[in-house]
């Protein structure tokens, strides 16, 4: 028997009880890091030293972090489910909990690329706990400056369209942690079939396109995933 397919966007709610400071909250990193200094091509090429210092502190705190009880259960859903996660994260909690397909809509911190033509793969590298501060003016295969392989604010979202086919085929679509403050990834709801369920994960009020019919779990990740995986398993009992 098929498998139903459960696809998940996640924000940054979904990391914030393992302790990865979140970037728009209250006390998050956009308070104290202006946006452009530090997330946009203009602020690198005007202080490349001051963003890769900024985003070796990112790492650092990454991996001190572990995964939640969230990414963990959506992770184990795999044994009941086809699940796709599409991430508006940067970090990679959702692997290490055991999650295996994954979708990062904004880059993924722990890796770096060209500054000349970030999405050449021949230049992208995965960095580990023992490489993960890269030094100032370290360079890429191409001789170019070595950056974040982070979709900064002003670039294209290279895996965009990926993320709409998936959630076109979506049997259950459920959203954890995110404002859908965020485009073009909240435009992403859009996308979901006539009759298909939605599900809101989020401890906090969230604005939904008009006209979308969700059932709203309101709760941290890490619980209200749980309560998410026990609503479908009964569903999956129903005669």
């Amino acid at each position: 028997m098929k498998k139903k397919k459960l696809v998940v966007l996640t924000g940054a709610g979904m990391s914030a009880e393992s302790g990865f400071e979140t970037f728009r909250d209250a006390g998050g990193l956009w308070e104290r890091y202006p946006v452009e200094q530090v997330a946009t091509p203009e602020g690198w090429a005007a202080d490349p030293a001051m963003v890769t210092g900024f985003y070796n502190g990112l790492r650092r705190q990454l991996l001190a972090a572990r995964p939640n009880e969230g990414h963990c259960r959506l992770a184990g859903m795999e044994s009941d489910m086809d699940v796709c996660v599409v991430t508006q994260n940067v970090d990679d909690l959702h692997e290490r909990a055991g999650s295996t397909n994954v979708i990062h809509l904004h880059g993924e911190l722990m890796k770096v690329c060209s500054s000349a033509h970030p999405d050449d793969p021949r230049c992208i590298r995965t960095l580990g706990p023992d490489d993960a501060e890269v030094p100032v003016g370290a360079t890429a295969a191409d001789g170019s400056l070595l950056r974040p392989w982070i979709v900064w604010f002003g670039e294209a979202v290279p895996r965009l369209e990926a993320a709409a086919r998936e959630v076109e085929t979506a049997d259950v679509f459920a959203i954890i942690g995110t404002s859908l403050n965020v485009y073009p990834a909240a435009g992403l709801v859009r996308y979901v079939r006539p009759g298909v369920p939605v599900y809101l994960i989020d401890p906090n009020p969230v604005r939904l396109p008009s006209g979308c019919p969700v059932t709203v779990i309101r709760d941290v990740a890490s619980k209200g995933v749980a309560r998410l995986h026990e609503a479908l398993s009964r569903q999956e009992k129903k005669p």
